[in-house]
């Protein structure tokens, strides 16, 4: 099992980046594929974007391709998810989570079996 602690959050304005890490530990990092979903008030929790175990493949929501990049390094535990340009709609609580399944391109929340805490982005206009 893994445990995953998502960090790098916090406020910013319309335009500016943040980069959020999500650290695992309890098991190697590079047997799950890694995903980073969000949840704004009363909305569903949404894909953002997904990465193969060996960081080969990437896929991305298209409300969020081309501002946001995902990256992993297995050698450290972490996955990052870069975010450009924000905007006041990508304000909400953002999650990382893992599945041990193989294919990367998952989207559901329900296909990820780990998940972290959390970590409140917000973006003020």
């Amino acid at each position: 099992q893994v445990q995953l602690v998502e960090s790098g959050g916090g406020l910013v304005q319309t335009g500016e980046s943040l980069r959020l890490s999500c650290a695992a530990s309890g098991r190697t990092l590079s047997t799950y594929v890694m995903g980073w979903f969000r949840q704004a008030p009363g909305k569903e929790r949404e894909f953002l974007a997904s990465i193969s175990r060996s960081g080969g493949n990437t896929y991305y929501a298209d409300s969020v391709k081309g501002r946001f990049t995902i990256s992993r390094d297995n050698a450290k535990n972490t996955v990052t998810l870069q975010m450009n340009n924000l905007k006041p709609e990508d304000t909400a609580v953002y999650y990382c989570a893992a599945t041990a399944g193989v294919a990367a391109s998952r989207r559901r929340s329900y296909e990820y079996e780990y998940w972290g805490q959390g970590t409140q982005v917000t973006v003020s206009s």
